[in-house]
């Protein structure tokens, strides 16, 4: 440390402070103030600053002002001593140490040069030779085979060349040898044995030498192996410049760069030294060496040109002995960086991301399921065939994922990169600030599924973060933590949505079913090769999707502007085949489905409808004008039974349409006339009671008027006959909101609710109380069938599943006992929050034992709800998840066949094996199918298996693709959530069904039914669940499908089936019962069509074998389940062993065609309008509450036959 020195300034704490920040700009170091215990102010001008590493301050330091009256202590750094000054320019300061690199590099690339240029100029013959004779090489004698030792140690070199060298050389060495001792560190050997500096020396000492002694100006140096010497000034100068704009390129490109050089260098300084020496033997010039060298170094060794002198041969043998030791280091490192960066994933470049779209998703594992419903979900629409998927995830990528990844579909449009979320440098990688969406994944095989939630929430923050612009569209697991992502532009919560879906499932059938359909893209192509035709019509109807489009700028709607929505809906379905199911309003952001007829459309209005495809990718045919202009009859809608309907034209366009094409819309009678809308009840149902016709739906209708009515019986029928009974179901309970929420951010719902709330001692089915003894649900004496539900623990999400099925809106003398099966009893809690709803129970308990499932009441459920347990989520295998499921669910299965069981899966490819049958060939006939429209391409490949279109199973998984669909469609979420009923919007309408009997067959076709259902209560039909008698057979002989057989002979017999079919659909509107008629004349046909061989009595007498011992199974089963019935003091009188339904199979037809003919046990979806939209709004205060009443009491009349 150096002295101090005095210095002098102004007095004042300002100025102390000005002089504290130039001292401390100028590194000088640190500055006590003494001058602050003086109380005088003395006023004096203040310095400037100097400026900042100028040469003048390398010399001659900081200039100190003279100030009389101050006292400045300074005390010096190492910054401060003049070799401290000089390393921190030519080492330290990044940018100046850069100027210095390049100005070295710049000399390097400069020698080379010369040299080229020297030997150009280069003749042999005249190089002068200061210790020969005469001062020339030419004098001397020469022998054949004589090394000319002269011509290698001596060159003609010009006298300007020289010059030039000369400067160059001195420069070079001046700056090695300050660079040499700016870099000493205590041992002088170390810098001097560096190959850097021994090149140094080579290439310079040489030429200083020849400034004092002139005859040596001729001598030989190699200049050339300056080459390396560039090398490394433009590695440190490529170093220094990341350093400098804090950027750096990958390791993989320093690599390559680094290999490339030293590829380079190799062929210089061999092909230089070759020609030198070849200079003495053969002469060579410059480019036959190089020619020489890249021949060799490619091992291809050519042998036209080759040297001839063995001190060359020798420089061969040094270089290639070299290149052996280098090359393959460098290939090494270069393999090694290559193998970490294809797990790593790389970089999205800037250019392609502003230049380019593409979308991030951020996952905590990757899986090939989860990658495939991405990519062919988010591929599937036609807009986004442009962008680009960048994956970022921390784990290492997958030998499955990396193979898919390796197909030309896919390895041109995604980019995987391994890397965190939460890290910047990551998220730069993958351009989060540019990208279009970053959609954020749930890892739901995590066993904690609570901490898998912890990690996408910070995954969410450090997105929004990083790029507050960018869409954010989030999957979360547990309800309880949705409120953290709200910022979000789409959240998905999966608990939520598997809850209210299962829920749904008890009073809805095959509601999982129906809203998977929805949210999957497709083309409707799946299955119509299948020989089978509830196939082929379920593959068709499966192709409707949800969209989008404004009143003022569609034909489908664009005629109502002004007329009811009910009015709308109707007439679109009935001219075009679309369903209109919601409409919003352009100052509202809120959806609402069936508003009902008081909503009048307006040209602002944005239209939700189902349909095949969306109106942009139609074509419309108007043949009703080519028919008035040519003088023909026009027809009605429904007056040609045999006519093509609206909607199948549109479902067979669409299966000669490509995914990207236009469905042609035949519209044969765009404006029917209004007798059309009426029609007779035929005579031969008898039914001559009932109303003779369907009346029409008005445009602007009274609202007031339309309440909910039975659909099967008069509006004007007694209800006083019920009064008694529904009083004692539900006359104590009130509607109203739940008073307390488990969790933050759930939807306020009105529900049916008790007075008040249960004591929780009252809420343990299995145990009796103070208040009441019951100890099973026997003793309770239920008047509905049981819901049962099976779960792990009871979760928040549980409480979506209790609040659709005791919602408002549902009738109270239809509400089913719920009962909460949980493997660990609830906490106080969950409790607080069911409490308030009636018949609601719990129970612990698990289902793979017997004692606890009668315990609970499985002999008076209609339904089983089995939730998949987190704990089994995870398995070494993955698929291995549901096993304990599976197993558990074919066990109860095969004790209570009449039970309706709905079991959640993790995975949907094990959907397979829920009610397995070993010897079914049915099922193994669709597996066939499955396969087929696997390879086809399809995202719904699944959809055939029979559990799951029958929707008594589901995966939410399956339900990813709603998110992913967000991103076209931000309206899907919402519209799904009003579906299910976890939002309720004011004014908008809710999900549920009917059934069609007996007596609501003169309705005959779905067109007709949605006119009756328009018409008379203002709901909208937008499906149906419809279920077939099936023979299920064992022997492989009387299979009833062959998809082979099928695919290969569609076309030789397409124009019989169009006969036959044609035929059937006469003779059956004439039968009383057409299903069963066409059914059994589809069976005899196939049966005369396989011409085989009558059965022997062996096999009839081992058919009947098998049917002994599968009753006998049964029996045993029976026996089992009655004998601890007995042992727990349970009656067996409901215990029903022999009701079984194997021998059916059940499937949705979403917005299926006009013309469908209606049958027996059909369930029909409806979108119920609101029944709080017709509460006048003048009424007081009771008479709202007693209009209220007999509402509930007519949509409780109204709802007798719905499930």
């Amino acid at each position: 440390m150096s002295p101090p020195r005095r210095s002098s300034s102004s007095h004042g704490d300002r100025t102390s402070t000005e002089n504290l920040q130039k001292n401390n700009s100028s590194n000088s170091g640190v500055i006590l103030d003494i001058s602050t215990l003086k109380m005088a102010e003395v006023d004096s001008e203040v310095p400037p600053l100097p400026p900042r590493y100028r040469f003048r301050d390398l010399l001659l330091g900081d200039q100190t002002f003279q100030n009389d009256d101050r006292v400045q202590v300074e005390f010096y750094v190492n910054e401060n001593t003049f070799k401290e000054r000089l390393k921190l320019f030519f080492i330290k300061n990044q940018r100046s140490s850069l100027r210095i690199r390049l100005f070295n590099f710049s000399l390097k690339i400069l020698t080379c040069a010369l040299y080229i240029l020297r030997v150009s100029l280069d003749n042999p013959k005249d190089t002068p030779c200061p210790m020969c004779q005469n001062n020339s090489l030419t004098n001397t004698t020469e022998t054949p085979g004589e090394i000319k030792w002269g011509y290698i140690f001596w060159v003609n070199r010009r006298v300007p060349v020289w010059a030039i060298q000369v400067t160059v050389a001195l420069i070079s060495f001046l700056e090695t040898m300050l660079i040499t001792y700016l870099s000493y560190k205590g041992n002088i050997w170390e810098q001097i044995f560096q190959i850097s500096f021994i090149l140094e020396m080579i290439n310079t000492v040489p030429f200083i030498i020849t400034i004092f002694w002139p005859p040596l100006r001729n001598i030989f140096v190699p200049v050339f192996l300056n080459c390396w010497l560039a090398k490394g000034a433009l590695e440190n100068m490529i170093n220094d410049f990341h350093r400098a704009i804090q950027r750096t390129h990958s390791a993989m490109f320093n690599q390559v760069f680094i290999l490339i050089c030293t590829l380079l260098c190799l062929v210089f300084t061999g092909a230089c030294g070759i020609q030198h020496l070849e200079r003495a033997g053969k002469e060579l010039s410059l480019f036959d060496s190089f020619y020489f060298c890249i021949v060799t170094f490619s091992t291809v060794g050519y042998g036209d040109v080759t040297p001839q002198i063995w001190p060359s041969q020798l420089l061969v043998v040094i270089l290639i002995c070299v290149a052996l030791v280098v090359l393959p280091l460098q290939f090494e490192e270069l393999a090694y960086l290559w193998m970490e960066s294809q797990k790593l994933g790389g970089n999205y470049s800037r250019h392609r991301a502003q230049t380019e779209k593409h979308v991030v998703l951020c996952v905590s594992s990757l899986k090939i399921d989860l990658l495939m419903d991405f990519l062919n979900e988010f591929y599937a629409h036609p807009r986004l065939q442009d962008y680009y998927v960048v994956i970022l995830c921390p784990t290492e990528i997958d030998i499955q994922v990396r193979r898919i990844l390796q197909i030309p579909l896919w390895s041109q449009r995604v980019i995987y990169l391994q890397g965190s979320a939460l890290k910047d440098q990551d998220l730069m990688r993958a351009k989060m600030d540019d990208a279009e969406a970053c959609f954020i994944l749930s890892s739901r095989n995590e066993v904690d599924r609570t901490a898998a939630d912890h990690q996408t929430i910070l995954r969410a923050w450090a997105a929004k973060d990083f790029a507050p612009n960018c869409p954010l569209y989030v999957q979360i697991l547990k309800p309880e933590n949705k409120f953290h992502v709200k910022f979000a532009d789409h959240v998905v919560c999966e608990e939520e949505f598997k809850y209210a879906m299962l829920a749904l499932n008890c009073v809805c059938p095959a509601t999982s079913t129906l809203v998977t359909l929805l949210v999957h893209t497709s083309r409707g192509q799946e299955g119509q090769l299948s020989p089978e035709q509830w196939q082929r019509t379920y593959g068709r109807c499966s192709g409707n999707e949800v969209y989008h489009i404004r009143l003022c700028d569609s034909k489908f709607f664009g005629e109502y502007d002004g007329k009811s929505f009910t009015y709308a809906s109707f007439h679109a379905h009935k001219k075009y085949g679309v369903c209109l199911i919601g409409v919003k309003r352009e100052d509202n952001k809120s959806i609402m489905l069936n508003p009902g007829p008081r909503h009048i459309m307006a040209a602002t209005d944005t239209c939700y409808y189902i349909n095949i495809t969306k109106e942009e990718n139609s074509a419309f045919i108007f043949k009703q004008e080519e028919k008035h202009n040519k003088g023909l009859p026009v027809t009605g809608l429904y007056d040609a039974p045999s006519r093509l309907p609206v909607h199948s034209i549109i479902a067979s366009m669409v299966d000669q349409a490509t995914s990207y094409g236009t469905v042609a819309i035949d519209l044969q009678n765009p404006d029917p006339p209004e007798e059309s809308s009426k029609l007779t009840l035929p005579t031969e149902n008898g039914a001559g009671s009932r109303r003779p016709s369907i009346a029409p739906v008005l445009e602007i209708a009274d609202s007031s008027a339309i309440l909910p009515c039975d659909l099967l019986s008069d509006q004007s029928e007694d209800e006083t006959n019920q009064s008694d009974e529904e009083g004692s179901v539900g006359s104590d309970f009130v509607k109203g909101y739940p008073p307390n929420s488990p969790y933050i951010g759930s939807s306020p719902t009105l529900c049916h609710l008790l007075p008040q709330k249960a004591p929780f001692c009252c809420l343990r089915l299995d145990k009796g109380c103070t208040h009441n003894s019951f100890e099973d649900a026997k003793a309770y004496g239920f008047k509905n069938k049981l819901i049962i539900v099976s779960a792990e623990m009871a979760g928040n999400g549980l409480y979506n599943f209790i609040v659709p099925l005791r919602a408002y809106y549902r009738p109270r003398k239809e509400l089913n006992p719920i009962v909460l099966l949980l493997d660990y009893p609830p906490d106080n809690h969950f409790l607080e929050a069911i409490c308030c709803f009636p018949m609601v129970y719990f129970m612990a308990g698990t289902i793979d034992n017997l004692d606890n499932l009668l315990q609970c009441g499985i002999i008076y459920a209609d339904n089983l709800v089995v939730v998949d347990k987190e704990s089994t989520m995870s398995a070494e295998e993955d698929y291995m998840a549901d096993a304990k499921t599976i197993v558990n669910v074919q066990t109860m299965f095969r004790l209570f066949p009449s039970l309706s069981i709905i079991t959640e899966l993790t995975h949907p490819s094990n959907m397979r094996f829920m009610q397995f049958r070993a010897k079914d060939c049915y099922s193994l006939a669709l597996s066939k199918l499955e396969k087929i429209e696997r390879d086809k391409g399809s995202n719904l490949a699944f959809m055939f298996r029979l559990p799951f279109a029958a929707g008594r199973v589901f995966s939410i998984s399956m339900l990813d693709t709603l998110l992913y669909q967000s991103f076209v469609k931000d309206y899907m979420i919402a519209i799904a959530r009003l579906l299910l009923g976890l939002d309720t919007t004011p004014g908008s309408g809710y999900l549920c069904a009917m059934k069609i009997t007996e007596e609501d067959l003169w309705i005959r076709t779905y067109g007709r039914l949605f006119q009756k259902l328009c018409s008379s209560s203002a709901e909208i039909p937008i499906g149906i669940y419809r279920t077939e008698s099936h023979m299920f057979s064992t022997s492989e002989s009387q299979v009833s499908i062959n998809v082979e057989q099928g695919e290969e002979q569609r076309d030789r017999r397409e124009s019989w089936k169009e006969k036959t079919a044609h035929r059937n659909s006469t003779t059956s509107d004439q039968s009383e019962h057409p299903l069963l008629r066409k059914k059994s004349l589809q069976w005899a046909r196939r049966l005369s069509r396989k011409s085989a061989k009558p059965s022997s009595r062996a096999e009839r007498i081992s058919q009947q074998r098998l049917n002994l011992y599968r009753r006998s199974e049964r029996q045993e089963l029976s026996e089992l389940v009655k004998n601890r019935m007995k042992h727990l003091g349970l009656p067996t009188v409901g215990y029903d062993e022999m009701n079984d339904h194997q021998n059916t199979l059940s499937y949705v037809l979403i917005n299926p065609p006009p013309d469908t003919m209606l049958e027996l046990n059909d369930i029909v979806y409806i979108i119920r309008s609101d029944p709080l939209a017709h509460m006048p709004e003048d009424s007081q205060v009771g008479q709202t509450r007693s209009m209220r009443n007999q509402q509930d009491f007519g949509t409780e009349t109204r709802d007798e036959t719905h499930l």
